[in-house]
């Protein structure tokens, strides 16, 4: 009989409170949090309830702006633009250098947020914190370089980031761009990382930088976040349609642009045998619960080697682990090692279930079909947001399944028997961020590698977002606007002396690689 569990004792959200309370209580007052802009904290906004999805119990939620709002945080914004662009890049690093001190020193504190808000395990709560503090570290370190013979964009960069990582890609964006002489402002994701993001951004204001800091409903706030006449640039992370819309409005303007799209990132299996190699990494793409833009959700197998993929492929879906992830047997214990949590909320996981029911019944194949385990929860904990993994075979065309990301831990296997059926089903979403082909012949991978829609494809290893001179984009609907990653970023939200200068990027009028 599995031990009963117990929240670890000093991980509840109530501790976790008082600690942002005492850390940074310019940001956090009674049971809210305030905005950030011109350069102070303000208590404005209706703030809305809110859950975490580990548990559903209540949690601070955003206070939403209305539009006037935003626009005058945006002016204020410009304000502190002008100035900021002004101060010598060695201070500009030196303030940016003291923000990452502090942000060390308060490491745990926005990982245990991170798990509370987004449900994400400890083990990659921590992650998403150490590679926003060691990637800005980076820049910092080589910015004389990166920065030679360019200046800082007309007007702040305005960041529209997805919940998932708010560390890591959010606020690792928003200590480049300022420390590449640019205002930064941010709009808290609607679903989650609200609290993660106010300390932070609470820790990078107090030494000097210019942050603003932002809650509202993309339809309230995008007139001033996006069509305003003081935004410099837009960067934007999150799905297609919105997407869509950021880059028509951005594309009217004429304002620089990064704009991160999902698409589905597929794995393709093309006479291959080294399944010893592969069978590790299989488990892996399921960390936390593939809601990452470079997880694998497809699998394009070909026919002929199917019963070997699934003699590795079954065994390593079986072994994943999820749960609560404060959940211990022991209170003096470590947290558990878990593959992932909870998913963003509770309608994330009914909306995933039923599009698996649904696919099923047209005629999908189920290979997997997981369950909860009650041992790895709380007793009598709401576990709403948990879904366990699913491997579809052969999702029919008719369901989302087939051509999108599903952003959850929903893995579909469609079978192939020609080169041109495999280049087909990879590209089946029209771009991608990443790709993976395993197959033996180096000269084949060589070959079949150019055809895969996507920015990033790795030969028999899964590629991710990339750290530090690591360049990331995408091809088709995946990504429109500048590149990121190594210097890119830099380039991506500053101006060279060239008049008419063409960053490389996906624009709607030309697409230039690095």
């Amino acid at each position: 009989m599995a031990p009963t569990l117990t929240l670890k004792p000093g991980t509840d959200w109530a501790t976790a409170w008082r600690r942002c309370l005492a850390v940074a209580p310019e940001a956090f007052r009674d049971e809210r949090v305030l905005n950030l802009w011109n350069g102070a904290w303000h208590a404005d906004g209706d703030p809305l309830p809110a859950t975490t999805p580990v548990d559903a119990t209540p949690i601070a939620g955003p206070p939403r702006l209305d539009a006037a709002a935003a626009h005058r945080a945006v002016r204020a914004s410009l304000d502190q633009h002008r100035a900021w662009r002004e101060v010598p890049l060695a201070d500009r690093t030196a303030r940016v250098n003291a923000a990452l001190d502090a942000l060390a020193e308060h490491r745990d504190l926005l990982a245990l947020l991170l798990v509370w808000e987004i449900g994400k395990p400890w083990r990659l709560a921590r992650a998403d914190v150490d590679r926003a503090i060691d990637g800005v570290r980076w820049y910092a370190a080589g910015i004389d370089d990166m920065l030679a013979d360019r200046v800082p964009l007309p007007g702040p960069v305005s960041n529209i980031a997805s919940w998932n990582y708010p560390m890591s890609v959010l606020v690792h964006a928003m200590l480049v761009q300022a420390l590449a002489g640019n205002a930064v402002i941010a709009k808290t994701p609607t679903d989650g990382g609200l609290a993660c993001l106010t300390l932070a951004s609470a820790l990078a204001a107090r030494e000097g930088l210019p942050v603003t800091l932002l809650s509202g409903s993309g339809g309230e706030l995008s007139e001033a976040l996006v069509r305003a006449p003081e935004i410099g640039c837009v960067s934007f992370v999150g799905g297609r349609d919105t997407g869509a819309r950021v880059a028509t409005a951005v594309a009217d303007l004429g304002k620089r642009h990064i704009l991160e799209q999902e698409g589905l990132n597929t794995w393709g299996i093309w006479n291959f045998t080294d399944w010893d190699a592969l069978a590790p990494q299989l488990r892996k793409t399921f960390d936390y619960a593939k809601q990452r833009c470079t997880a694998y959700p497809r699998f394009v197998v070909q026919r002929t080697a199917f019963a070997d993929f699934l003699e590795h492929y079954l065994p390593a879906v079986r072994s994943v682990t999820l749960g609560h992830p404060l959940a211990v047997a022991d209170p003096a214990g470590p947290l558990p090692e878990l593959d992932f949590g909870p998913l963003i909320n509770a309608a994330k996981a009914k909306e995933l279930t039923d599009q698996v029911a649904e696919a099923v019944d047209r005629g999908a194949i189920p290979l997997h079909q997981g369950a909860l385990d009650p041992g790895r929860f709380l007793p009598g904990q709401d576990t709403g947001a948990y879904m366990a993994p699913v491997a579809l075979l052969n999702p029919p065309p008719s369901s989302p399944l087939h051509h999108a990301e599903p952003f959850g831990p929903v893995d579909t296997i469609v079978l192939v028997d020609t080169e041109a059926e495999l280049l087909a089903a990879m590209n089946a979403s029209n771009g991608a961020l990443v790709a993976t082909l395993s197959c033996d012949d180096p000269a084949t991978y060589e070959r079949l590698a150019p055809q895969i829609r996507a920015f990033k494809t790795g030969h028999g290893t899964p590629r991710s977002r990339g750290d530090r001179q690591e360049l990331f984009g995408g091809f088709g609907a995946s990504w429109r606007g500048a590149f990121v990653g190594g210097e890119l970023l830099v380039r991506a939200v500053t101006q060279g002396p060239a008049t008419g200068e063409r960053v490389p990027g996906n624009f709607p009028d030309h697409h230039l690689m690095p």
